[in-house]
């Protein structure tokens, strides 16, 4: 097994070099559009967040910021969870996935929600929604993808 032997890092030190960067930074076209596309279920991993973050720096990068939540990623956009009231963190960073999504749809993306997972799978109403999230037409979750390609539209599938 490796070991490490060197001194202990101190908190606030910084490890990295997080000023260089390796590829140009990369602007949008006014207009320029991105999708971004959560079928995995909130909580089960990182990769859910992560698509979000990804989702607010190209909305800071200009990008015309779309989110459609079909499959389990419906469950993102519950607007009833919390415990032990709606709204309240059991635990720190219980409602991140959450907050993030409004803090997207605060900043201008859109995001609409499937609502065959929403009804069929979950149980959900649209009612249920966090305010700002819009149910959609399960067709529209292809055609979005569709979109994409017609336009020439960045997606990213979380």
């Amino acid at each position: 097994m490796t070991t490490f032997n060197g001194p202990t890092p101190e908190l606030g030190q910084q490890l990295y070099d997080t000023d260089t960067k390796v590829f140009n930074d990369i602007q949008a076209t006014p207009g320029q559009e991105a999708f971004v596309f959560v079928t995995s279920a909130p909580y089960e991993g990182a990769g859910v967040l992560t698509g979000l973050f990804t989702a607010t720096r190209l909305l800071r990068k200009g990008f015309v910021v779309t989110i459609v939540l079909s499959e389990a990623g419906v469950l993102l956009a519950a607007g009833t969870r919390g415990y032990p009231t709606v709204g309240q963190e059991a635990f720190p960073g219980h409602m991140l996935a959450n907050k993030q999504l409004a803090a997207l749809i605060a900043e201008g993306a859109t995001v609409y929600a499937d609502r065959f997972a929403l009804g069929a799978l979950y149980g959900a109403r649209e009612d249920d929604l966090i305010p700002g999230v819009t149910g959609c037409n399960p067709l529209d979750v292809l055609d979005a993808q569709l979109q994409c390609l017609q336009i020439g539209a960045f997606r990213l599938d979380v």
